[in-house]
């Protein structure tokens, strides 16, 4: 039986009079890739903030490896984020001036991690995505699938044990996005680490191996007897 890695219980989350989230539980398993679904405004983004610790609930808990994530201060969440947790967005946030390897060697450094051995790690990740001839590139010099493939390389160069994935294909056409799911979800595989992805498209969830769907704040029917 698979061990279960993210567990959240409760989970509650208002922006003033708006309720994003009503009161969620979720768990997830180790290596396991989830996506999340839902409308636009059903509150999925909120929820993994919430499962990341970029964001801190009103009510409920989430933890992660045994560690209550939401009994952490701000600063203990960004260590924890740092060191356990990867993130792909939909626009890669690539630093513009930075080169592919310094893009993804730049999380090893703010852990500590010696430059040289920074950028060696750096580069196997991207010869691992396929991406050894942009080594050198700035992301300005690269199509946008490329440009993914790298956020995707610094998200998993720390050896994360889950990565959030917020529309990664969503500014990619048919093509690419489907040569960076494959890419994605080959490396975390390989790795073992588990990943919540969240996606508005049937076709991105079918990478998954399982689905969940967020509807005005809560998981729908459907979701929960999936967990049951």
């Amino acid at each position: 039986m698979a061990e279960t890695l993210i567990v959240a219980a409760g989970l509650h989350k208002s922006f003033g009079v708006t309720e994003a989230l009503r009161g969620i539980d979720l768990k997830v398993n180790q290596g396991e890739v989830l996506a999340v679904m839902g409308p636009s405004g059903s509150g999925k983004s909120t929820l993994i903030h919430c499962l990341a610790g970029v964001l801190a609930p009103d009510e409920g808990r989430v933890v992660i490896g045994g560690i209550d994530v939401t009994s952490l201060d701000a600063d203990q969440r960004a260590k924890f984020r740092l060191a356990r947790i990867g993130f792909v967005f939909q626009f890669g946030q690539l630093l513009p001036d930075l080169t592919a390897l310094d893009n993804v060697a730049l999380p090893l450094l703010m852990s500590g991690v010696k430059r040289r051995a920074a950028a060696v790690r750096a580069r196997k990740m991207l010869d691992r995505l396929d991406l050894a001839n942009q080594v050198s590139k700035v992301p300005g010099d690269m199509s946008g699938g490329q440009a993914q493939r790298v956020a995707i390389a610094r998200a998993l160069v720390t050896e994360p044990s889950v990565v959030f994935a917020d529309e990664p294909t969503g500014s990619l056409d048919s093509v690419a996005s489907e040569r960076v799911l494959t890419a994605m979800l080959d490396a975390v595989r390989e790795a073992g680490t588990t990943v919540v992805l969240i996606t508005h498209d049937p076709r991105t969830a079918a990478y998954a191996d399982r689905e969940v769907i967020v509807r005005d704040g809560r998981l729908s029917a459907a979701s929960r007897e999936a967990l049951t």
